[in-house]
């Protein structure tokens, strides 16, 4: 079975019409929905792109490989889910961003279609020794909220564009060369990332009256929590002094981002019907980490509450009718035991006790969950001087870290997360047991330990490559056209042969018999092969 693994950033679950967003226009994604199967509590690893990505793409927790934030590197010696399928035969492919740092920037993919939008240097290292108000250039402002731009085009679109160009082409590519090989195809965009800049044609698609103001208005800064104060403090949100026009254009130009971006995914589920290829392939569509939108007064990511750490997660198996939702919390860290599961069952090269994650294949088919285990989530990074750590079990919630009030709230019955349980006589069995399921699993003093010894480490190295000549990590992509089309090497009418594909996504009997010759040991890397 092949895997198309379709990524978006900082997309929250609850701004799609799959999870009751009514105003959102996203056609193909609610498509998908409708015929997969829908995680209704999943969670990222961490709440911010670089960590969550390689905890996802591994199966184990950032703070196991020391991917603490947006710079710190991926060692290249740990095993990927693309490694995996790689070793079982699968031919393992990447379009988009992953957000890979470190001069290892295929980490198991045999092949990367385009470079990533972000920098794979160590430039972007916290440093909790820092006050939150000496603010680093890289962090997070409120230039996005309080300037959404419409325009004819924008640095995300052109990225965004290009990867469903290359991984639609990788799709038909596939299908013309590779049709007996799996595949494992990562396309992964990066709307509806902020700055939200779009053309008119989606902020069209609103009316802004229909734009509601966040269902939790902005907490006052001297109730809210103290992660939250730091939040606002390091993007300086309460100095922009929002009004609600702003807030409400912000939102508008944010689902208008999300517009965008289902019709991009759109082109690509296109090529896999066209290919052929769509009965054979298991489709996972999720997001990175989710945004805040202006709920509680908060923006972006970098939180646990549910629009920062909560992310849609659809399933759709091939000859599967769908149709059904998954309510138990789940982890993006079960995404390599699952999909090494769904494809073959686990062997010596997909074994997951070196993972995180558990295998959610007896869900997707419709199994129970015996309530028993509990997603973890964490973060490391900037806007705090201590790990933030997430437990989530049934219908609770904790949030603990060291100097900050523990956090407790009951998903069930408080949706919104306003009545902190944890100081509640009521809430302190609960949270008792959920900090003894922390303890099991993390260690805070040593973690917080060796997160200043890497982050000292990574601002030396930093200061170290400025000097001198400057050899970049970031990807390259090359492409050879030297056989790209037709050329006097080779027999022109093979080429053409070879590079059609009829509309059932099938070979012709010509073109079947060229292909198998093309595809022999003998034959790859000739010219008639390229």
């Amino acid at each position: 079975m092949n895997v198309l693994m379709l990524l978006v950033d900082q997309l929250a679950a609850q701004w799609l019409p799959a999870y009751g967003q009514r105003i959102v226009r996203a056609p193909r994604l609610s498509e998908l929905a409708r015929k997969g199967v829908v995680f209704d509590s999943a969670y990222c690893a961490s709440p911010l792109c670089a960590p969550s990505r390689s905890a996802f793409i591994t199966g184990r927790l950032p703070s196991r490989i020391d991917v603490f934030d947006n710079a710190a590197e991926l060692p290249a010696s740990i095993p990927t889910l693309a490694h995996r399928l790689r070793a079982r035969g699968y031919y393992t492919c990447l379009a988009g961003k992953m957000h890979f740092v470190g001069p290892d920037q295929l980490h198991g993919f045999e092949e990367r279609l385009t470079t990533d939008i972000y920098p794979a240097d160590l430039d972007w290292t916290p440093d909790w020794r820092r006050p939150l108000s000496d603010r680093l250039p890289w962090y997070h402002t409120m230039e996005s909220v309080l300037n959404p731009g419409v325009c004819t085009a924008s640095m995300q679109m052109d990225f965004d564009q290009e990867v469903a160009f290359r991984g639609a082409r990788a799709l038909l590519d596939h299908a013309r060369r590779r049709r007996r090989q799996p595949f494992f195809l990562v396309v992964s965009f990066t709307h509806p990332h902020d700055p939200w800049e779009i053309p008119p044609r989606y902020w069209d698609l609103y009316d802004p009256e229909e734009i509601a103001p966040p269902t939790v208005p902005a907490i006052p800064l001297a109730e809210a929590d103290p992660h939250s104060q730091r939040l606002r403090q390091m993007c300086a949100i309460d100095e922009a002094c929002l009004s609600e026009p702003q807030i409400r254009r912000a939102r508008h130009a944010y689902f208008a981002s999300i517009s965008y971006v289902d019709e991009r995914i759109g082109e690509v589920l296109d090529a896999l019907c066209l290919s052929g290829l769509e009965r054979d392939t298991l489709i996972v569509f999720t997001a990175d980490h989710g945004e805040m939108l202006g709920e509680r007064g908060l923006w972006y990511k970098m939180s646990f509450f549910e629009p920062s750490a909560r992310v849609p997660l659809i399933f759709k198996l091939p000859g599967d009718p769908g149709g059904r939702r998954v309510a138990s919390p789940v982890s993006l860290l079960d995404l390599p035991p699952t999909l090494l599961e769904l494809t073959g069952g686990r062997d010596g090269h997909g074994s997951p006790p070196d993972m995180d994650g558990v295998s959610l294949a007896p869900l997707i088919a419709g199994g129970a969950d015996d309530g028993k285990r509990a997603v973890f989530a964490e973060y490391l990074a900037e806007g705090v001087t201590a790990p933030a750590l997430m437990v989530r079990k049934g219908r609770h919630k904790l949030i603990l870290c060291d100097g900050d009030p523990d956090q407790l709230y009951d998903l069930a019955a408080d949706p919104y997360e306003l009545v902190n349980l944890a100081a509640d006589p009521g809430g302190a069995e609960i949270a008792r047991r959920l900090r003894a399921e922390a303890a099991m699993r993390w260690d805070p003093t040593t973690l917080a330990a060796r997160v200043l010894a890497s982050q000292r480490d990574r601002r030396l190295i930093t200061r170290a490559l400025r000097e001198g000549a400057y050899a970049p990590w970031d990807y390259q992509p090359r492409i050879d056209a030297s056989m790209q089309y037709v050329r006097n090497r080779a027999d022109m009418y093979e080429l053409q042969r070879l590079a059609r594909l009829d509309l059932d996504g099938g070979p012709s009997a010509e073109r079947a018999r060229v292909a198998e010759v093309a595809d022999t040991p003998g034959a790859r890397g000739s010219s008639a092969a390229a």
